[in-house]
């Protein structure tokens, strides 16, 4: 194997190892992903291209990015090797509610529902949903369902709003994306 077969081997496992660590995240299976597409990604080259058998061209990773709604480079690895964080899983209602293990407790967690979020007609729904966007993609954050945000992010969020964080988390709880665990 040449230099630089080796090279593109490892850089083809890398790219595997995101797609299946993005895939995980939002609880998918190799079989739910193939149905869910309608057959787009078969499970067998899917499992192919996470374990770095198969190399995945660039149309086909941007549909495969589409089809998780991730950003496209969310699915290639990362030049650093910068640690993303440690998820935990909270038990609430029988829902799993992914957190962020950052050491957060009671008033400073902040479990926002995505998936109702989206389902909102309310104005501030696209300015909330695009500052929520941009901390999953900086935590690479794709499960998809629920997002905790910090103390820091409800500041940013209030001051997008242009209001107190105490009013803004009382505006979460009135759109009902606050979830309470």
């Amino acid at each position: 194997m040449s230099e630089d077969e080796a090279v593109a081997s490892g850089y083809a496992q890398k790219v595997g190892e995101r797609l299946r660590a993005v895939r995980k995240q939002k609880r998918l299976s190799l079989q739910a992903v193939e149905a869910e597409s309608g057959f787009e990604f078969k499970a067998s080259v899917l499992g192919a291209y996470e374990r770095g058998e198969r190399t995945i061209s660039v149309p086909r990773l941007q549909r495969l990015a589409r089809f998780y709604n991730v950003p496209v480079d969310q699915l290639l690895p990362k030049d650093g090797g910068g640690d993303s964080q440690a998820t935990i899983d909270l038990r609430a209602d029988d829902e799993t509610v992914d957190v962020t293990a950052a050491g957060q407790a009671g008033r400073d967690r902040i479990v926002i529902d995505l998936t109702r979020l989206e389902s909102l007609e309310s104005p501030n729904r696209d300015l909330l949903g695009r500052y929520l966007r941009l901390i999953q993609v900086e935590r690479e954050d794709f499960n998809g369902r629920v997002l905790t945000i910090r103390q820091d992010d409800l500041r940013s969020l209030a001051t997008l709003f242009d209001t107190t964080p105490e009013a803004m988390r009382r505006h979460l709880d009135e759109l009902g994306v606050r979830l309470h665990v």
